[in-house]
């Protein structure tokens, strides 16, 4: 072959096709001496095809490739490796109908230890190159018409000088992200190249690949980038994909890697808040079936302002989301229910997935959507621990600082609007309800609600959950309520509220916290309040903001009487279990 190849009247790029995979067997020989002559002949094809990229036949060799590319030996596989890296380089878009078979082959090398390093890194640069080969336009050319024509881009006759690399050896010495900076496509500016991107079959192997629990972290973030790729560039034509890969995405955030939760999150984030995922029939009938009325349109929930043509006097409970598409609710939907049926996902990742989302998608939809869920949420346990955790997040993070801030003042009927959906929701907690009207200056309405805590039932979860809002009064987050405590005359049901709280507290170390605060309140006597004496301003404001306390106080006594009758069927059902345990 090598002879042939020097004889200038033969050009044996023409029949490569021919033998290139009886080269790559070759290669894998057992004569130590074979394998070198053969290493290099390969890269003295190889050396030819970026001189004369214009007269090779890269479509023809593609799936040649792609076997020994998952080849055990790993000569054989380095080598493939190495050719494929060029192939992509030089015929750019040509290669994109293999895109599933190299996808295939090359994924799972990303996730190589260091004894198969520069297979890893070589692997890496081709899932690059291939990536940069999906453009926005391939997402207007349709599968089912006839191939669209692209025109080809030319290589500068620099990049196609390089010092040609001739072994196996010399090809590694090429990685150095420069070959990143090459054209991408077919040098040859007089012929016109037909492809089409088979979505299809790349999601099929992003799918299989993200399913197998096997495969290493690595790829996964890979197959997660190439997602979200996709979602950028064909957002059309993925989100015919989107039902299918929905589960499988949604099982990721169980993933025991931080990095790759980040990338399914930002990929969750970009499917709920597409354009291309909004459907024209909007969100549904109010029963929350998921019949489908087409293949991309999901139903969901309707809104509690669509539920009754009557108002509730402003306190609808759904979240006002321009931005996000019908994604974005069935996404809150389920990952509440993966919540609701993984514990332990709460409580390990909970606070860092909400945050998370927080940053990528708008805060204020986050909560709506999630008060809204939560309010019709039959599981009463679970309804208060997940109060519990997003108002704990509300609280403490400093990605929802303009949302506090937002609700702090309740200057605006959106910040109203938000305050009443998120109180209907949060009355699954009574402490949270409570710390909730601290946030919102609702002073006088916090006061009554513990007035209220005489009526429930007492338990030592109740009392821990006063203990830390003790703790939390005493952080930065309510310094501005601690200043408030100067001004007596003006905030006098703040003051009772707190002293309704250290009512509530045993002797403890949360009680002697509370109790020294309250201890630095100047002049006591004005504390008590008469009939004569003057509105605070805390008061004017909430009461200026149209906002029904008396209902929502009514709403906080409806939602705990349904506690206490969940908690006490429980407890009835364990007495039985008891009693047959002892029978």
């Amino acid at each position: 072959i090598l002879v042939l190849e020097s004889v200038p009247d033969i050009n044996l790029l023409d029949y490569l096709p021919e033998i290139l995979d009886g080269l790559f067997q070759i290669l894998g020989d057992n004569s130590k001496e074979i394998r070198k002559m053969c290493e290099v002949a390969l890269g003295e094809f190889l050396k030819e095809i970026k001189k004369n990229p214009s007269s090779v036949k890269f479509a023809e060799m593609a799936n040649i490739l792609v076997i020994h590319c998952q080849a055990a030996d790993d000569l054989i596989q380095l080598t493939a490796m190495c050719w494929m890296r060029e192939f992509i380089q030089l015929a750019g878009r040509v290669m994109l109908p293999y895109s599933s078979g190299i996808l295939t082959a090359v994924l799972p090398c990303l996730s190589y230890d260091d004894r198969k390093k520069n297979i890893k890194e070589v692997a890496n640069v081709c899932n690059q190159s291939l990536m940069k080969l999906v453009i926005p336009e391939d997402d207007e050319m349709d599968e089912a018409k006839p191939l669209t024509t692209i025109p080809a881009e030319p290589t500068s006759e620099e990049s196609l000088s390089k010092p040609e690399a001739v072994t196996t050896c010399e090809y590694q010495n090429e990685l150095d992200g420069t070959a990143l900076n090459q054209a991408l496509f077919f040098p040859c500016s007089c012929e016109r190249i037909q492809v089409t991107l088979n979505l299809d079959g790349i999601v099929q192997v992003l799918d299989y690949h993200l399913s197998d629990t096997s495969i290493g972290m690595m790829t996964r973030i890979a197959v997660l980038k190439w997602l979200y790729h996709l979602y950028i560039k064909t957002p059309r034509k993925m989100f015919r994909h989107t039902d299918s890969l929905f589960p499988i995405l949604l099982r990721t955030l169980s993933d025991e890697s931080d990095e790759v939760i980040l990338k399914d999150l930002e990929l969750l984030a970009e499917i709920a808040s597409s354009p291309a995922g909004q459907t024209e029939e909007g969100h549904g009938p109010s029963d929350g079936s998921d019949v489908r009325p087409g293949p991309v349109e999901l139903h969901v929930p309707a809104r509690a302002g669509q539920l009754s043509s009557t108002s509730t006097k402003g306190l609808e409970c759904s979240p006002s989301t321009p931005t996000m598409n019908s994604y974005f609710y069935k996404f809150m939907i389920n990952l509440l229910k993966r919540f609701s049926s993984e514990r332990k996902l709460l409580e390990a990742r909970g606070a860092f997935i909400i945050r998370q989302l927080c940053l990528l998608l708008n805060a204020e939809n986050i909560f709506h959507s999630m008060a809204d869920i939560l309010l019709k949420e039959e599981d009463l346990k679970f309804a208060s621990t997940m109060v519990h955790t997003l108002n704990t997040i509300l609280l403490t993070s400093s990605e929802l600082f303009q949302l506090r801030n937002q609700l702090k003042d309740l200057k605006t009927p959106e910040s109203r609007n938000l305050f009443c959906c998120l109180y209907r929701s949060w009355c699954h907690n009574p402490v949270t309800t409570v710390s909730l009207c601290f946030l919102t200056q609702n002073y006088k309405h916090a006061y009554d609600l513990i007035q209220k805590f005489g009526d429930l039932e007492v338990t030592v979860d109740f009392l821990t959950e006063v203990d830390k809002l003790v703790q939390l009064i005493e952080c930065p987050i309510f310094t501005y309520l601690r200043l408030q405590l100067l001004d007596v005359k003006n905030n006098p049901y703040l003051i009772k509220a707190l002293y309704g709280l250290l009512m509530l507290l045993p002797q403890s170390s949360a009680f002697q916290l509370l109790s020294h605060r309250l201890q630095c309140v100047p002049n006591p006597e004005l504390m008590q309040t008469t009939d004569n004496t003057k509105p605070s301003t805390s008061f004017k404001r909430t009461a200026a903001s149209n906002i029904d306390y008396t209902e929502l106080l009514q709403h906080f006594e409806k939602v705990q009487n349904k506690h206490l009758e969940a908690r006490h069927q429980r407890a009835g059902r364990a007495e039985q279990l008891d009693r047959r345990v002892v029978l």
